[in-house]
């Protein structure tokens, strides 16, 4: 997910149109992955990189997921950066390169975690899956930063030009595997010393529509888990996250009734996201099908402009939120709430935008209250919005207050 949305979707139309399951734009495709024979005779040249694998460590890793989970109180999303897909740069959608000094200031501001969505198919050779040493030494500097500060940190393969979230299918299984086993090889070994402060994610937000597409998707989980474990050290006792379909939350209470196969015992996670209702957190324009929505909340709907008011309000969060922790927290498997978000509808003036901006605020405060309340961990979704990147500094303090007063609930 990321603010950019919009014209990723236009993306996948087109990628799907011309029955093209590549990554996006440029030299960044994945030829591999074009048609089955190919993709075929591509595998047998991906090499083992996981050459050196390391005796079990559990120095530093002692916590179990619920533990680990207990601990986070609000995380923030890095977005728009090290994902950046079309050109090869973490500057390449506009935002500048993440700095130690920005990191410090995620933490002043009250965030405790980060999640960094983090692209690498571009940043591999497509014929051996070879990740370009240079950009790995990037996250791990990342991946420095936060642990410096004392943050919990998430690290993923994200949509990543789709390589793996737009193939969950039975003729596309083989193939996505070996990639997904190839790049994790490299990151898990790449990021095995940190300890569990570290937590890795198998994906982003894998697109499956039926029973069938999801027992794929396990088996991506399934490589994901085993291919961590298999590097080693740290990495035997690492806690790691895997997505439900679309990470949509009725998709996965209805699909999602196993986890992939864990040798270490209470160290996997759930990653769900929430952007409901649509037309409210991220329609920006009028369809054929329905009107935007620039307000959300019982105490914030428009007497006069009704046709604006969201389509849900707190109880369906409630409803959600409660499903979840009875089919999943409840049964001792953590839930972390990868992304949230709403955007700003900038063109609002007077007393539509205050009540816009208000009822925003209240969105924000009451998903993060309601989600804690219920057991799962919120991320907020930012792309250089709430805190300024180039100054290191607050731009939104409405929506940070309501962020951070909200997560006041964690005990």
């Amino acid at each position: 997910m990321f603010n950019l949305r919009l014209a990723q979707a236009k993306r996948l139309i087109l990628l799907l149109t011309c029955c093209s399951l590549c990554a996006c734009s440029g030299s960044a495709s994945s030829p591999a992955l074009q048609d089955t024979a190919s993709a075929a005779s591509a595998l047998v040249q991906f090499p083992d990189y996981n050459t050196n694998a390391a005796t079990p460590d559990k120095t530093g890793m002692s916590s179990t997921a619920s533990e680990l989970a207990s601990r986070i109180r609000i995380g923030l999303n890095i977005g728009n950066t090290l994902e950046a897909v079309g050109n090869q740069g973490e500057k390449s959608w506009g935002n500048p390169a993440i700095t130690a000094d920005f990191i410090a200031l995620a933490k002043k501001s009250g965030f405790n975690a980060i999640r960094l969505p983090v692209s690498w198919d571009q940043y591999a050779d497509q014929r051996t899956a070879a990740l370009d040493p240079a950009w790995q030494n990037r996250i791990k500097q990342v991946v420095q930063y936060c642990i410096d500060n004392d943050l919990y940190v998430l690290v993923n393969i994200h949509w990543d030009g789709g390589w793996l979230e737009l193939n969950v299918t039975p003729e596309k299984q083989q193939q996505v595997n070996a990639r997904q086993k190839a790049y994790w090889q490299q990151i898990a070994t790449l990021l095995r010393d940190f300890d569990e402060r570290l937590i890795f994610a198998s994906a982003n937000e894998p697109h499956v529509e039926n029973a069938e597409q999801m027992a794929v998707l396990l088996s991506y989980h399934q490589t994901f888990i085993d291919t961590v474990r298999a590097t080693g050290g740290k990495n035997t006792y690492r806690t790691l996250v895997v997505q439900g379909p679309a990470t949509d939350i009725e998709k996965t209470r209805g699909w999602m009734h196993q986890l992939p196969t864990d040798p270490i015992q209470d160290r996997m996670m759930l990653e769900l996201h929430y952007y409901s209702p649509y037309n409210f957190t991220l329609m920006a324009e009028d369809a054929s099908w329905g009107k935007a929505a620039y307000y959300w909340g019982k105490d914030f709907m428009s007497d006069t402009d009704s046709e604006r008011n969201a389509s849900t309000d707190e109880d369906y969060v409630d409803q959600m939120f409660s499903s979840v922790k009875k089919q999943f927290v409840d049964a001792g498997i953590p839930v972390i709430l990868g992304e949230f978000g709403a955007d700003t509808r900038s063109k609002l003036t007077g007393d539509e935008r205050t009540r816009h901006l208000n009822s925003r605020a209240h969105y924000f405060n009451y998903v993060t209250r309601s989600a804690i309340a219920h057991g799962i961990v919120p991320f907020y979704w930012d792309t250089g919005t709430l805190l300024d990147r180039r100054h290191n500094k607050v731009l939104d303090q409405q929506a940070l207050n309501a962020l951070m007063s909200g997560s006041s609930a964690f005990k």
